[in-house]
């Protein structure tokens, strides 16, 4: 059984989606162990601790620079013997320390089809403003291991919705909260635990 980190950063929709999957056995060999925030007021620590799960605040405005907050995070993942670490809506970008301690051991789910809007200043309701202001007809979620280029990983996972005409970045943000993020984010997870994932370079293959 691996043991999953979840980093967050507010609300925590995508850690309830994760835990609702681990509660309904979509989630296969692995379990929640432990949900950190940057964020002490997140109500996605009261999230996880309605459901038993192990909380720490690792306060970003505790920290002077990105390095040392950086260092604070991988030593908390480490301490807590993390296999897998999940970014579910955790809005710091931290440094190569972290990533070079968990190499292809860490993923995010971003809301839009990389490698389109993504990349530094793409998040909330950011990135649905630019995909309607591009005219594009198709949107969506992706799942990417987390590398030291912002958003630049191996993709795991995509799944695409159309843009609707009245759609408006709140509209559109919910329905790829719902339609897509909530449903490959676990299976993404599910399937790194269960060993399934290959990473050629910047491909993965699904085996």
């Amino acid at each position: 059984m691996m043991n999953i980190a979840v980093l967050v950063s507010s609300g925590g929709t995508n850690l309830q989606a994760l835990i609702d999957a681990q509660k309904s056995g979509i989630i296969k060999n692995g379990e929640i162990k432990c949900v950190i925030s940057s964020n002490p007021n997140a109500y996605a620590l009261e999230r996880a601790e309605k459901n038993g799960i192990a909380t720490r605040v690792i306060d970003r405005k505790s920290y002077d620079d990105i390095h040392k907050y950086s260092l604070a995070i991988r030593d908390a993942l480490l301490g807590e013997k993390a296999d897998l670490v999940v970014y579910a809506g955790f809005m710091i970008i931290l440094d190569d320390q972290v990533v070079k301690a968990f190499p292809n051991r860490m993923m995010n789910i971003h809301p839009a089809l990389i490698p389109s809007f993504c990349g530094k200043g793409f998040y909330g309701l950011n990135v649905h403003k630019a995909v309607l202001e591009s005219g594009v007809k198709l949107t969506g979620a992706t799942v990417h291991f987390v590398t030291e280029e912002c958003d630049g990983g191996p993709i795991i996972m995509q799944k695409a919705i159309d843009v609707k005409n009245d759609d408006t970045p709140e509209t559109l943000q919910k329905r790829v909260m719902e339609q897509c993020e909530w449903i490959i984010l676990p299976k993404a997870v599910s399937l790194f635990c269960e060993g399934r994932i290959k990473v050629n370079g910047k491909k993965t293959e699904i085996i």
